[in-house]
This record gives structure tokens, sequence and C-alpha cells, in this order.
């Protein structure tokens, strides 16, 4: 598939010295849904800030449909929905209102039903003369959204789109996500709920100390890197592990009723077969077994963790 996003060299660096964004490099698929992760200050929401136009790059290009962001900023802005993490707008504007302004800023003509339908997937059509102040942080969020895709762009980034809204909002946004890439609209999504990547994105970034380093397809990143950890349910407790299942570095859970190990899915012997077999030899009896994946969070914390470390 072609790539919308071209992304080379991309550096960013402040008169104060500090440097924001290390030479990133990274093409972004048109349709897919791509997360972008990283700790606070690690130079996420200064990579969208640069796409976007709204920061000027150090070094590096970025091309945004052929666009080049800063010999071709109206071509690349105006194939650009942003949604930011601040909720900026006019508080005393009714919604309607504040969404057609949106689309007229990019120059596209009026479009009463293409405003109807996007309040409507929004849920926010019942709330359309409803003045900003008069709504809830979630609906105000859902505001800026519809701000963002007033004027139709091929590219939608959404920074820290479920910040404050509550569970059953944010799985609604889950699916108007889905839809809009069933619809062609590549999103960019910045989080720290890792739970949204799992759940939707095709590819997973890392950023770290202005640092890309890591970008993998999610199945594949979690296949890779995903570890499993298998748990022994015992028939009676023990007071402490036995010396003989050192090798496998196990440890008591639950009061010494159940035996945990983590192991490596992509390791030529999982050790699993081996230690079910010596429990067996020293006379540990079990009721029960059961393996859980590890989480994409567990990976995101690992990765960080070891850039720490390096």
């Amino acid at each position: 598939m072609a790539s919308i996003i071209k992304i080379s060299g991309l550096t960013k660096s402040y008169a104060s010295g500090h440097v924001a964004l290390k030479h990133v490099d990274l093409e972004i698929e048109e349709g897919e849904i791509f997360a972008l992760l990283g700790p606070n200050g690690a130079g996420k929401t200064t990579m969208i800030s640069i796409i976007c136009g709204n920061v000027n790059p150090t070094r590096g290009t970025v091309t945004v449909a052929g666009h080049d962001i800063v010999r071709d900023y109206r071509g690349s802005r105006s194939t650009i929905g942003l949604v930011p993490q601040e909720l900026f707008t006019d508080a005393f504007e009714r919604v309607i209102d504040t969404v057609t302004f949106s689309r007229g800023l990019f120059g596209k003509p009026r479009n009463p039903a293409f405003i109807e339908k996007v309040l409507r997937d929004l849920s926010l059509w019942d709330k359309r003369n409803s003045k900003i102040l008069e709504l809830s942080g979630g609906m105000k969020r859902r505001v800026m959204i519809a701000k963002a895709l007033s004027h139709e762009p091929r590219v939608l980034f959404l920074d820290e789109p479920t910040a404050g809204v509550d569970v059953e909002l944010r799985r609604d946004m889950w699916l108007l996500v889905r839809q809009l890439r069933e619809m062609g609209v590549t999103i960019i999504l910045t989080t720290h709920y890792i739970e949204e990547a799992e759940e939707m994105a095709d590819r997973v970034g890392v950023i770290n100390n202005g640092e890309l380093i890591l970008v993998e397809e999610k199945a594949a990143l979690m296949k890779k890197l995903g570890k499993k950890t298998l748990t022994v349910v015992l028939a009676e407790p023990l007071a402490a592990v036995p010396p003989e299942l050192a090798d496998w570095e196990v440890t008591l859970k639950n009061e010494g009723q159940e035996i945990e190990y983590i192991f490596n899915t992509q390791a030529e012997r999982t050790g699993v077969s081996s230690l079910l077999r010596t429990l067996g030899e020293l006379g540990i009896a079990y009721k029960d077994l059961n393996t859980e994946q590890s989480s994409l969070e567990d990976i995101f914390v690992s990765l960080v963790h070891q850039e720490k470390v390096a």
C-alpha cells in the first residue's frame, strides 16, 4: 500500500538546547491506523505539530499526500484533520456553527448534509444548537473531532483523543475511528491508554527521548516481543520454591497456592514441559494450568525501560 506520510531525518531542537526530535524516519501507509506511543515528553506532540504545520522543523523533510509541509503548506494542511489535546473553541458558539465555520476555513463549499452526517456519527446532532459551554467534557471532545473532520481530510491526527472521556464514550470513539478507516481515512493516534492502541492499531511506533525506537505491526510486535505467563494452581500450597526449580526462576503467588513461570514464546525450548515434568518428579500435584499473553502495555514498559538502562 502507498505511503501517505513520509518523514525523513526529522529533527527539532530549541534555543535552550533541548532536542525534542532526533532524526526520525517514518512512513505511514494510506488507510492504516498508526498508534504512536511514548511517555510524557517523548516527542509525540512535537512530531504531530510539525507534520500539521504548527511547529517548524529544524532539519528533515515531511510530505503528506505528496505535499511538502514547508514548500506546499496549504496543500498538505488541506489533507489533514487535527484533534489536539487541548479543547480550543469558542465557548459561546453553537455546535453546528463552529463545525460549519471550520469547514469554511479550508475553502470547502457549504455542505449541510455532510455536516449533519458528521454530527450524527458523533452523537452530536441533538446538541447541534447547544453552545459549547453547555456541553460535558466528553461532548466537547466530540466537537473537536467533528471540527477536524469538517473539511473531509485524508489524514486524521488524534492527539490523546479520549483524555477525560468516560469508558462508554471512549468505546464509541473507537467505533468511529474504525468507520473512518473503512472510509479510507488514515488515522494517527497518540494515547496514554495503551489498550486503545492494542484495540485499534494496525501498526505501533514507540518514541522515547525524541527517538523512534521501534515501528512494528501490532500483531508481529506482540508475537516477537510478547511473553507468556504460565500459572500452575497447586493441589497443596508450598511454603517455598523447591531448589530443584531454580533453573526456571519461578515465583510463588497467592500464599503459595500458585507457581508462576514467565517464558519466551519464541524460544526454541520454552521450558514448560520440563517444568511440569520436574513438578511430577518432586511429587508436587497441581489441579489447574493457565497461560496469559503479555499485553502491549507490558511490551511498551519493557522497551522504554531498556532505553533508560541503555
